[in-house]
């Protein structure tokens, strides 16, 4: 038999306080660690880190809003996914196009142009792993435009995410802009919903899943900050504008223990190069590489 009395329960007591204390500063070295990250890059780093086993988090200006760019295309497959789990279309289906729905940077689409016509499957698949934008736009369109993806977030919970433009022009997002924005934070949560959760059935969770290791942007951004043998997926986003740029990254990884982690990155450089900065992708490879040592820590 267990006897507590008051000395006891005093220890309890001081132990809990002592690791709720500890908790605190492990926390602020990690959250250091991140902002270390944007000190050193010179711009602005959004980030969450998210172990879907705990629920347990951490991150870095992660209530701020920042641009999807072309980031809101794994969510887009996802609802492709869904919409065919309930019965509302087939995966089968056809799409009509033609060169006037061409976009840079629409590798796919513009290859099959001659067939005039892509199923929602193939578009799915295309707008995720190879950012195909004319494939992206074909679908939102089918699905009932932008404010379709963005009804497709609320009912995951997710009340901030919105899309409210197309591409291009979702891209350019200054600062300060609501339209076509989410917070690191939100889309982590989001992502595990996806990834994890009971948002998609195994088959779609699976294919989900594929498709974002078959992603070919991400090569030097996360998963540049991961080991190589741990299994991985994310989805990319870049916007360079005149007067603004973002430089996205959001996925998913799982080390040795088994759990799998979200990580969401957004960074808004200080200068601008056209097309792409190798120093702004280093940013979320350095993300990575503190995702993968956080994720390790017990």
């Amino acid at each position: 038999m267990i006897v507590i009395n008051r000395r006891n329960a005093m220890l309890s007591l001081a132990a809990l306080g002592l690791s709720a204390c500890m908790r605190v500063e492990d926390d602020l070295d990690w959250r250091q660690r991140l902002r270390e990250i944007e000190r050193a890059a010179g711009g602005t780093l959004g980030a969450y880190l998210l172990d879907t086993a705990s629920g347990q988090g951490i991150g870095w200006r992660e209530e701020e809003r920042f641009a999807h760019c072309s980031s809101f295309k794994l969510s887009l497959a996802a609802l492709a996914l869904s919409l065919q789990e309930r019965g509302e279309l087939s995966l089968t289906e056809p799409i009509a196009y033609g060169e006037a729905d061409l976009l840079h940077h629409s590798p796919v689409t513009s290859e099959r142009l001659a067939t005039g016509s892509m199923t929602i499957g193939e578009l799915a698949q295309a707008t995720l792993v190879t950012s195909d934008n004319a494939a992206a736009n074909l679908l939102l369109r089918r699905f009932g435009g932008t404010e379709a993806l963005t009804g497709f977030w609320r009912k995951l919970g997710d009340d901030v995410s919105r899309l409210d433009r197309y591409e291009p022009e979702l891209n350019d997002v200054p600062k300060g802009e609501l339209r076509d924005t989410t917070t690191p934070i939100a889309m982590a949560q989001t992502l595990a919903r996806l990834l994890t959760g009971k948002v998609l059935g195994e088959a779609a969770r699976d294919t989900l899943e594929r498709w974002t290791m078959e992603v070919q942007t991400g090569g030097k951004r996360l998963r540049a900050g991961l080991p190589s043998d741990w299994r991985a997926g994310d989805k990319t986003g870049t916007g360079v504008n005149p007067t603004n740029a973002t430089y996205v990254d959001i996925g998913w990884f799982v080390p040795p223990s088994g759990r799998t982690i979200i990580v969401t990155g957004y960074f808004r450089p200080s200068r601008i190069i056209e097309p792409t900065d190798p120093a702004a992708e280093k940013v979320l490879a350095d993300l990575g590489a503190v995702a993968a040592d956080w994720a390790l820590r017990a």
